[in-house]
């Protein structure tokens, strides 16, 4: 894969250029800003970009606008956030750029890091357009349920499902999770998009909608 990485940490974005390229992938663009990301995703059009949501100058969320703008001019440009900490709201905020401009997003804690061949398959999975929420941002989602929660017409078995969709999971690695079929696993994820109201459209989209419909409920 042809990668941008964004991060004002040097040692973090070293090692990254070096992870990457160790693997066989090729850094066409390693950077410490948020302009700098937008024009280098501009200039290479990446396969997939790894950004850190806190750079400068006021280390809140300049990764994440520059992400999403970076998104904006190249549409469906695949990015992977990086946090130090688990913010749902920029997960929010990045994941509506897949529901509308669509392309692969991901939100991940910086520890995934650690886990490199896990960090890697959630990296592909992102550059092949597929939607990885960290497992610490799904759990957190259990305790922002209001009372007009879309998705409280799901039964148990299905939110465990859609909760593995949010983490980036295909239906075949969800029923290897569960211990049930593939086929059992389609019927839940159909169920799911029923009761959702998602009308028929491609199965990635549809997933990113669901997926967001978790997120926010």
């Amino acid at each position: 894969m042809r990668v941008v990485i964004a991060d004002d940490a040097v040692l973090l974005r070293e090692g990254l250029v070096r992870l990457l390229t160790e693997r066989g992938h090729e850094v066409v663009a390693a950077v410490g800003d948020g302009d700098a990301l937008v024009g280098a995703v501009v200039a290479h059009r990446p396969d997939v970009s790894i950004v850190d949501v806190r750079m400068p100058p006021s280390h809140t969320d300049e990764g994440l606008r520059a992400a999403v703008e970076a998104r904006r001019l190249v549409p469906r440009t695949p990015v992977l956030v990086l946090s130090q900490y688990v913010e749902v709201s920029y997960a929010d905020d990045l994941l509506a750029t897949a529901g509308g401009a669509g392309g692969g997003v991901g939100y991940l804690l910086k520890d995934r890091v650690a886990d490199i061949d896990e960090f890697l398959d959630s990296l592909a999975r992102v550059a092949a357009g597929g939607t990885v929420l960290d497992p610490e941002v799904v759990g957190q989602l259990l305790v922002r349920r209001r009372r007009d929660d879309p998705l409280r017409e799901l039964t148990p078995r299905e939110r465990e499902v859609l909760a593995l969709m949010a983490e980036g999971h295909s239906n075949t690695a969800i029923a290897k999770a569960l211990v049930v079929t593939d086929g059992a696993v389609e019927k839940h994820v159909r169920n799911i998009f029923t009761k959702l109201g998602l009308p028929p459209d491609t199965a990635q989209h549809r997933r990113v909608l669901a997926v967001l419909a978790y997120l926010r409920g």
